[in-house]
């Protein structure tokens, strides 16, 4: 089993940055692909950004392509996602999941309680 802690989330301007952490529990974190995925209101969850294990390889949605940074830490059980050049359309709850595959968010095993993310136009 794997608990896991977001952070990071609060009201910002159009065109500010936050970073999002994400805190994992458990010894086997270095062995999952993890994933960022947001809701907004009224919406679907949609995939935000993935990465491998190891860290070596990434992906994300067209949405967040130049704008967004996934990174994980495996000696803190960490994984970050760094969001750059906030739009309006960035606000939504914005959730950690692990030992996953792909963008779908039906493929991940373990999920956080989200974090709030409200960008201000």
């Amino acid at each position: 089993q794997v608990q896991l802690t977001e952070s990071g989330g609060g009201l910002v301007q159009a065109g500010g940055s936050l970073r999002l952490s994400c805190a994992a529990s458990g010894r086997t974190f270095s062995s999952y692909i993890m994933g960022w995925f947001r809701q907004a209101p009224g919406k679907e969850r949609e995939f935000v950004a993935a990465i491998s294990a190891s860290g070596s390889s990434n992906a994300y949605a067209d949405s967040g392509k130049g704008r967004f940074t996934i990174s994980r830490d495996n000696a803190k059980n960490t994984v970050y996602l760094q969001m750059n050049s906030l739009k309006p359309e960035d606000t939504a709850v914005y959730y950690c999941a692990a030992n996953g595959h792909g963008s779908s968010s039906g493929r991940y095993d373990y999920w956080g309680q989200g974090t709030q993310v409200t960008v201000s136009s």
